[in-house]
């Protein structure tokens, strides 16, 4: 398993080493310090979980996949509260590690230009009369209309500590405006704890919100810290909270209204210092009527609302946010390219991108790694240029130019003998004549 992870993460453009043991991987990672560690849980000198708490002490940024055979509630509960990025099941499905660790790359690079911003000098100020036209906040990118309302609301919103509500299309991006609200915030020095409420595992929904104590059920080892502790001093990010499980929804809600949590086994009530952010795709009051979402916990939740406008209603961002992604691509990808041709543009923006700004920067990314260098052209896109069509072969038989009767004659019979398999009497049936005259005539042509 080993060898194939290393061959497959090679393949997919990353710097892989491999370990036998939890001593050999402490060694590569003190010599090392890597972005990512992928271990299995059952180690022949120590458990994974052990090993994950020792690799997230010196880096907490550290990002560590669990990966087991032998999962249980108690297990996965451990390496969640010990800083575990996931935890991944065998057979493992190669498909979502490859966008999983696509997604730790992006965040890395959200990060880091955060901080470069953060700490550049403050652009000088713009002369008299001329309007500034700013084209990020963090690592929010844009220069619509749309998008500078949007980073005002963000703004705002960061100076409250009331919970919000955003809602936006898939690929609008969510997630990065709740983390830049956090980031902007008075709990930016706390944790910003993300929370997919639709991938949450049956039976694991007790535990993960409100945490549990060592013993309270089957495979519970330890105690384990819920979502709402983790989050404590910081943000806690509640994503696609319309596929919450209703009964979740409901436990949910009491927590937020009493402040308190009390751990799945314990008589006693912990208070919480939390913000809550949550986001969904859905028109929420549909979903109420749906039945994916209480209307109580709507309520609660919707005390300050972010909307995110699709890509499509604000095409002027795709210029910008085409520089952008072609930026990261050149660095992720090794590559030179300088921008995007007129062809290139002109097809972006006719496109209606349903997939929105996640679509776009995997288009972008794709024309990167195709075009190298140089400008991208509406061919490097999948929707642009189409490919000039060939014209279909001849189906009959072509005979050159200037050919005299005698000589089209015999290319006529040798090339209708080939398309039968050398069948005489099929082939004179085509040309019309006996099979005696074809025979007479191969003759004269010495075949």
């Amino acid at each position: 398993m080993r060898e194939v992870l290393h061959a497959r993460l090679s393949q997919w453009g990353h710097d892989v080493r491999t370990a036998d043991s939890g001593a050999a991987a402490r060694a590569y990672v003190d010599a090392l310090d890597p972005e990512v560690v992928i271990s299995d849980v059952v180690l022949p000198d120590l458990n994974g979980v052990e090993l994950l708490h020792t690799l997230k002490v010196d880096r907490p940024d550290r990002v560590v996949l669990l990966i087991t055979a032998y999962g249980s509630i108690g297990t996965a509960v451990d390496a969640m509260r010990r800083g575990a990025a996931d935890f991944l099941t065998k057979p493992l499905d190669y498909n979502a590690l490859r966008e999983r660790l696509a997604e730790v790359m992006r965040d890395r690079d959200a990060r880091a230009r955060a901080a470069a911003a953060a700490a550049a000098p403050a652009a000088p100020t713009a002369p008299e009369g001329a309007a500034p036209e700013p084209e990020r906040l963090g690592p929010l990118v844009g220069a619509s209309a749309s998008q500078r309302a949007l980073w005002e609301l963000v703004r705002r919103v960061a100076d409250s500590d009331a919970t919000a509500l955003i809602i936006g299309e898939s690929g609008t991006g969510k997630e990065l405006v709740a983390r830049t609200i956090h980031d902007l915030s008075a709990r930016s020095k706390g944790p910003f704890v993300p929370v997919n409420a639709a991938a949450i595992p049956e039976g694991l929904t007790d535990s993960l919100l409100l945490g549990h104590m060592k013993g309270a059920f089957t495979g519970a080892t330890d105690t384990g810290v819920g979502m709402f502790q983790l989050a404590h001093g910081g943000t806690l990010f509640l994503d696609e909270i319309t596929e919450m499980p209703i009964a979740l929804q409901a436990k949910l809600l009491r927590v937020l209204e009493d402040g308190v949590v009390r751990p799945v086994g314990s008589t006693r009530e912990l208070r919480f210092d939390v913000r809550v952010i949550a986001a969904t795709n859905r028109d929420p009051m549909v979903a109420v009527e749906e039945r994916h979402l209480r209307q109580d916990l709507l309520f609660r939740l919707d005390v300050l609302r972010v909307t995110i406008d699709p890509l499509r209603k604000r095409r002027e961002d795709i210029p910008v946010l085409a520089r952008h992604f072609i930026a990261l691509s050149n660095q992720r990808h090794g590559a030179t390219v300088t921008g995007l041709s007129d062809d290139a543009l002109t097809a972006l923006a006719a496109h209606d991108f349903p997939g929105n700004v996640r679509e776009m920067r995997n288009l972008i990314e794709r024309a990167v790694v195709f075009a190298r260098e140089g400008l991208i052209s509406a061919r490097h896109l999948p929707f642009g240029e189409p490919e000039p069509q060939r014209s279909p072969p001849p189906t009959g038989i072509v005979l050159p130019e200037g050919v005299t009767s005698a000589e089209a004659e015999r290319i006529l019979i040798m090339e209708t003998l080939r398309r039968t398999g050398n069948n005489k009497a099929e082939a004179a049936r085509r040309l019309g004549i006996d099979v005696k005259t074809l025979r007479n005539k191969l003759k004269i042509f010495g075949s």
